[in-house]
């Protein structure tokens, strides 16, 4: 996969909070559920997959002033590679590590259903109105966010290493280095290539 490429503005620190702000993959869902239709509707309802395909999201702020004010020490907006993309050239940028809840990740059901149907991750889906942010205290952060009208949770903190931990019930596991979005296994020629 590609190089980091992106600013270390010295904002972010260990023992910062993790925040995930809009919904991890909803928008590869929603392009998956307009151009598979017709494949879909013999699973799902017509209604449902109107609902993935239209829903529309309140914007996120769009620049570093914004995210400041709210509280964010940092952010990275999720595009191609989905949310496990955005995390690792987050903390890449700084050379620190992070521990991290998939479940605590905000996901639309249509998401998840949609993903089950093509076996796609929808942590490794493409994203629009979807962020990750640090902050010193991730609660008033995701607070904040929500009184905007924004999903957002607290999914873990930073921590001093490179370690990338994932902890769930089972115990730890390690992000692994950015992999191709899930979206191209079902529409090959989204992104241009």
């Amino acid at each position: 996969m590609r190089k980091i490429v992106r600013d270390n503005t010295g904002r972010m620190e260990a023992g910062h909070d993790l925040v995930a702000a809009g919904f991890s993959g909803a928008r590869g869902a929603a392009l998956i559920a307009g151009a598979k239709k017709e494949e879909l509707l013999s699973r799902f309802s017509e209604s449902f997959l109107e609902q993935a395909a239209g829903r529309e999201e309140t914007p996120l702020p769009s620049g570093a002033e914004d995210w400041l004010r709210l509280g964010a020490s940092e952010y990275e907006p999720v595009g191609e590679g989905g949310i496990l993309n955005a995390l690792w050239n987050l903390t890449g940028a700084y050379g620190l590590g992070m521990e991290f809840s998939l479940r605590a990740i905000p996901l639309r059901q249509e998401t998840v259903e949609i993903c089950e149907e093509y076996g796609l991750n929808p942590y490794r889906l493409y994203s629009e109105n979807c962020a990750v942010l640090a902050a010193p205290n991730g609660g008033r952060l995701a607070e904040r966010l929500k009184k905007e009208g924004i999903e957002a949770a607290v999914i873990g903190r930073i921590k001093k290493g490179i370690a990338r931990e994932i902890v769930s019930d089972e115990g730890v596991g390690y992000l692994e280095r950015p992999q191709e979005d899930e979206l191209k296994k079902i529409l090959p020629g989204f992104f241009g290539e």
